[in-house]
């Protein structure tokens, strides 16, 4: 019997990446996204995931065909720059809903559904920029961060199930992010630097890995046969080795690093 697939965020990018990848390798995969895209092989159900009724809803459409769930990837999220103090709290408060409350509350439904075979994973999809604070990105860098500590505490609650849960923390993927971030009002006391940091973000991402490139990995952990670790990176080689960068060099040293890096 084909295992079951819930990813979110599904409408382009990583998350139709993915859906169409394990649907060709045989699993039973459902999207929910608030668009429907064209190109998706697999079943798509219109969900807004900050909407409870519209996940409720979407749920028991697939409960309805399924009598269970093995995986969830709570792909979708939202990037957000510009400057700390310019950022509005109706800004800071639709990001933390997409990136932490969504799939908090995707997690808080899925569970009893795979306590019932003590079986099941759950994907967090991260960034390797929530190991570190970087320019102009400080909210979307906590969100993730949030996100990673979710999900270590959950890995301790889970203990003596048979479920499992880790962040899959990316880099740079080439996806259309640049055109759904949200972008707070830029000051004229940050308007020259922010200028300069957001045009390395972008070519970062123009430059980044293809969506497409993470989706064997994905599918790799999901049938490994031992235990998750809480994060997994996925990104250039050079992103990667800041994670590690950073817990040897004096913290001086990385902030000199990562601004020279940025651009500032």
């Amino acid at each position: 019997m084909s295992k079951t697939i819930i990813i979110t965020g599904t409408s382009s990018g990583v998350g139709l990446a993915l859906g169409n990848y394990l649907f060709q390798k045989g699993y039973n995969v459902y999207g929910l996204s608030r668009s429907v895209p064209k190109n998706a092989k697999f079943t798509t159900i219109p969900t807004d995931i900050t909407n409870e009724k519209e996940v409720d809803d979407a749920l028991d459409q697939i409960l309805a065909k399924n009598s269970t769930i093995d995986l969830l990837i709570n792909n979708a999220g939202k990037g957000m720059v510009g400057p700390v103090e310019n950022a509005k709290k109706n800004e800071i408060i639709n990001l933390f809903t997409l990136n932490i409350v969504a799939p908090s509350y995707l997690i808080s439904k899925v569970l009893p559904i795979m306590r019932k075979s003590n079986k099941g994973k759950i994907f967090n999809i991260s960034s390797i920029g929530s190991e570190m604070g970087l320019p102009f990105r400080g909210f979307y860098s906590g969100s993730k961060s949030a996100l990673d500590m979710i999900t270590e505490s959950l890995r301790y609650e889970l203990k003596n199930s048979g479920i499992e849960v880790c962040t899959v923390n990316l880099g740079d993927i080439r996806t259309d992010i640049a055109a759904h971030r949200i972008k707070s009002d830029i000051s004229v006391d940050y308007a020259k630097i922010f200028d300069k940091v957001y045009d390395h973000m972008n070519a970062d991402v123009s430059n980044g890995l293809a969506p497409e490139t993470i989706a064997p990995f994905i599918e790799k952990l999901f049938t490994q046969k031992n235990k998750l670790k809480p994060h997994y990176y996925f990104g250039t080689t050079i992103q990667k080795l800041s994670i590690w960068v950073k817990t040897i060099i004096p913290q001086l040293w990385f902030e000199k690093i990562i601004a020279k890096y940025s651009g500032l």
